[in-house]
């Protein structure tokens, strides 16, 4: 198998079913969000997940022209602080594992409220800080900044009219999945109690992660496989608990 990288969720093969169903989830949750009309797909990756949202046509945007491909859909190449569209180009914009992708998301905000049509909704869906990784620092190299609920929602408030942030809950099967493995991080960040891999450089950084992903990875855990979409779900309770964050943010009409 080829090396997977942690930057996009690309496959929902053997080890990777969990993650790959998670992000599935999420674009079926964001469609239940959205109202008709066009919808722009932010850092899209591959599109796996965006008939998702059909029947609204969607736009898929990402960085990365290699990901692209033919997805069946109109896409562009464009970083998402400066997005090729004119003014009120779409009703919606969904922003899935995307936000905490950039160093400075207030560009990218700027760039969506641009973009939207009024009234228009944006939804960011976005690893909860609290609960992924390591609360204290940033450990996935290809993040640059993520985000508990107060600044999820702080952030979003300065652009929008309106801000509800959501969380993203799992089952029981899937959580056992999720706490193994960030037992497993705990237990690799103890080896380095200097804390001394914040001085290798990012680039190093995300290759060491991407091997380490992939080995960790070829063997299923125990209940992978059977993780599907229907395995998580949103509610306005337990913020702080959440594994994921979503963002429902409007924009009033004018």
């Amino acid at each position: 198998m080829a090396i997977i990288t942690g930057e996009r969720v690309s496959t929902g093969e053997g080890g990777f079913n969990p993650s790959f169903q998670r992000h599935r989830a999420e674009y079926r949750l964001c469609a239940t969000l959205l109202g008709p009309g066009r919808v722009l797909d932010l850092g899209c990756g591959t599109g796996h997940s965006h008939r998702e949202l059909a029947p609204r046509e969607t736009v898929g945007v990402d960085v990365e022209p290699a990901v692209l491909g033919d997805q069946g859909r109109e896409t562009h190449v464009a970083d998402m602080r400066a997005l090729p569209f004119p003014a009120a180009s779409f009703d919606s914009v969904v922003a899935v594992q995307s936000i905490e992708h950039v160093p400075d998301a207030e560009p990218m905000l700027a760039e969506v409220v641009r973009v939207l049509r009024r009234p228009g909704r944006a939804v960011f869906v976005t690893p909860n800080r609290l609960t992924f990784g390591s609360p204290e620092e940033i450990i996935d190299p290809y993040h640059y900044v993520e985000y508990d609920p107060a600044q999820l929602r702080a952030l979003c408030a300065r652009f929008f009219d309106a801000v509800e942030v959501l969380a993203l809950h799992a089952s029981e099967r899937y959580m056992a999945i999720h706490d193994d493995e960030r037992r497993e991080l705990r237990r690799l960040l103890a080896r380095d109690p200097l804390a001394l891999r914040r001085l290798v450089p990012r680039r190093v950084r995300q290759r060491l992660y991407d091997r380490r992903l992939n080995r960790d990875r070829v063997t299923p855990r125990p209940g992978a496989l059977e993780i599907g979409p229907e395995d998580f779900w949103l509610s306005p309770e337990r913020l702080e608990q959440a594994i994921d964050l979503f963002a429902v943010c409007d924009l009033s009409p004018a």
